[in-house]
């Protein structure tokens, strides 16, 4: 199999994230604040949102609108989280989606789960990347103000969001000492979510079930979407992209980057959200799907047959 060069930088960068992360483990259970550990989960679930709700679904799919202020803060969010800029995020997913698991896919599944997982990032990008990447119509996000700042200012933004803040809120308000503070709240949850949301592109495209497209890789696993905010619904996603959702589920307590986009719906924030009619997926369903997996979190006992049927997908979509 063709390897890439190392990014050295890249790699020395990871391995001392990871090993600083590991230590913030250890300072969890031995000296840290339960303040700061409560804080460090509010932030990693921020940055959670700040990808899915924001630069997944709003910016990279055009899944939903949102008026200024919900954009402000997923932007925040997005910084928070610094998986590089919204804009550079963007573009590597929809260059993923129109080459999925190609050599053109930045974190093609077919080079190995560590590949897909994390490993792209320690190498240069592939040759077929950098030239399918120039064919990606990009014209929507570099027209953005809001995405255009954050590329501008990327070292302030995202080192005040993902780094400055999350290190000094525990010290100033609550006396945590500075080693908790930078190995917990910004170590720690940093290499937390790069790992969970990237979940998504390596057990996302293995493990799990195929109802909507058993031709293609990705797949339906309810663990990953729990831990990514409703994310790894990804056979759905992959036939339907434009779903707000990301799901065929709907607003359901597996999916919480749903939830934080149906809240603010409520109160006018994000509107124009995009769904996909059920006549649409039951005939794609039948035309394309269901795999000799099952549902990956359905009953059992169910027979393909049912599984396969109309009815037993419109009941249990509804009852969600």
């Amino acid at each position: 199999m063709e390897t890439n060069p190392l990014v050295k930088h890249n790699v020395i960068k990871f391995a001392y994230m990871h090993l600083a992360a590991l230590y913030g483990i250890y300072l969890c259970f031995t000296s840290a604040k339960w303040a700061t550990i409560i804080w460090s989960l509010l932030l990693l679930e921020a940055a959670k949102i700040g990808i899915t709700a924001g630069a997944h679904r709003l910016w990279c799919h055009r899944a939903y609108k949102a008026k200024m202020p919900l954009q402000i803060i997923l932007l925040i969010f997005n910084s928070l989280a610094f998986m590089n800029t919204a804009t550079y995020w963007v573009r590597d997913h929809r260059l993923h989606h129109k080459y999925m698991d190609t050599d053109a896919d930045p974190h093609n599944s077919n080079r190995g789960f560590f590949f897909s997982q994390i490993g792209w990032l320690f190498v240069k990008k592939h040759p077929e990347v950098l030239e399918k990447g120039k064919t990606i119509y990009m014209d929507d996000i570099y027209n953005d103000p809001l995405l255009r700042f954050q590329r501008k200012h990327a070292i302030l933004v995202i080192g005040t969001c993902a780094y400055l803040v999350p290190t000094i809120v525990p010290m100033y308000f609550w006396n945590e000492s500075f080693s908790n503070s930078w190995h917990i709240a910004t170590m720690l949850r940093h290499v937390l979510t790069i790992n969970l949301i990237f979940l998504v592109n390596s057990i996302g495209h293995r493990w799990g079930s195929r109802p909507f497209d058993k031709s293609i890789k990705p797949v339906e696993n309810l663990s990953i979407s729990l831990l990514t905010t409703g994310e790894c619904f990804h056979n759905y996603h992959h036939v339907f992209p434009y779903d707000y959702k990301a799901s065929e589920l709907g607003d359901t307590k597996f999916n919480a980057a749903t939830l934080f986009i149906n809240f603010f719906a409520k109160i006018g924030w994000a509107y124009d959200l995009k769904i996909i009619p059920d006549k649409t997926i039951l005939a794609r369903i039948q035309r394309t799907g269901v795999d000799k997996t099952l549902w990956g979190w359905g009953d059992k006992d169910q027979t393909q047959d049912e599984i396969n049927g109309v009815e037993y997908l419109y009941t249990n979509r509804k009852a969600a």
